[in-house]
């Protein structure tokens, strides 16, 4: 077992104040439903945990005026029943309904799920040392690549490392043009959610593009009429708590039976939220026919690298596409 120290800070001044204090190994911890398995696991090995918890209207969620602003600490199930939420923005709404139990959403909250790590299962090996693992072990080797890799990233995929990005929520936050509030030692800052993950590369240790100490406060997501018409669509092994094979979070904009403006996301096929541009652009002025969907599905997952076991995510990520976008369809007519 290994030792920590813990404190409680009564705002995010004192939780900034008391990371830079508490020095290497410091972590923030909010709902604990990430940090706690990395720690049993012994990926994560913090010396100093600073609760923020304690701070208060860090939850509070606001829904008026043209941006919603969602507190980091608000637990995800608070969210997904918010009432505006669940009626104007349901692509949000099942994004959040779609992950975890019931339990894990009352306790997990939105700012930290932002920030959890892969599931790839040689990352959180108990045995550790058995499998080489670049994110777990900097420099070691990625026992996925050329191993057991069907849960594997086919997008964004680099020589060090293919882990898949975990999160529902990122994708849908993602596709929804959504800003995050960050405040450090420097001030606070904001940062479009798309440019808080980093592509593996070389260097697949560093996934987030946070600086030392610096804690997400909020996120901000725009109003738009694409809401109402909007869908996150979930693949996955079975229909409860599991990790997505695919996803698609769908934001339309329509003129008729015409798109004017498309909002796509993948999920579970990608090293980090995957925002895909080619799809929105394919769908761009044309009638949303099944065909057209299908189309737009195959052009986000043109630059697809399958590996020996995934190939079957290309043809699954873009019918998810393809659904999702039928799906929003029928809703902006509803």
């Amino acid at each position: 077992m290994q030792p920590f120290t813990y404190m409680r800070p009564a705002t995010t001044a004192e939780a900034v104040s008391a990371f830079a204090g508490a020095g290497e190994g410091a972590r923030y911890i909010a709902g604990g439903t990430t940090l706690y398995d990395l720690m049993k696991l012994k990926v994560e090995r913090p010396r100093h945990l600073i609760d923020v918890t304690a701070i208060a209207g860090m939850d509070a969620v606001a829904t008026e005026g043209e941006v919603m602003r969602f507190g980091a600490l608000a637990p995800m199930s608070a969210v997904a029943a918010d009432p505006v939420v669940a009626a104007e923005y349901p692509v949000l709404s099942e994004a959040l309904l779609k992950a975890a139990s019931q339990n894990l959403r009352n306790m997990a909250t939105i700012g930290g799920n932002l920030l959890q790590r892969t599931r790839c299962l040689y990352f959180r090996n108990p045995g550790g040392a058995t499998f080489a693992c670049n994110k777990r072990q900097p420099g070691s080797g990625c026992s996925a690549i050329g191993g057991l890799d069907r849960g594997q990233a086919v997008l964004g995929i680099s020589e060090a490392c293919t882990a898949v990005s975990p999160g529902d929520w990122p994708v849908a936050l993602t596709a929804m043009d959504a800003v995050v509030e960050i405040l450090g030692p420097g001030g606070t800052r904001t940062l479009p959610v798309v440019e808080l993950y980093r592509l593996p590369g070389a260097t697949p240790h560093l996934e987030f593009t946070l600086d030392t100490g610096e804690i997400i406060t909020a996120i901000m997501v725009p109003k738009t009429p694409a809401g109402t018409a909007s869908t996150y669509h979930k693949i996955r092994d079975r229909e409860s708590y599991a990790f997505a094979l695919a996803s698609a979070a769908v934001a339309l904009e329509l003129e008729g039976d015409r798109v004017t403006r498309a909002r796509i996301a993948l999920g579970g096929v990608a090293t980090r939220p995957w925002r895909a541009v080619a799809a929105e652009t394919e769908l761009a002025g044309t009638r949303l026919t099944p065909e057209a969907a299908l189309a737009a599905g195959h052009a986000a997952m043109r630059d697809a690298t399958p590996g020996r076991h995934n190939a079957f995510k290309i043809e699954l990520g873009a019918r998810t596409v393809a659904d999702a976008l039928l799906i929003a369809a029928e809703r902006s007519r509803a």
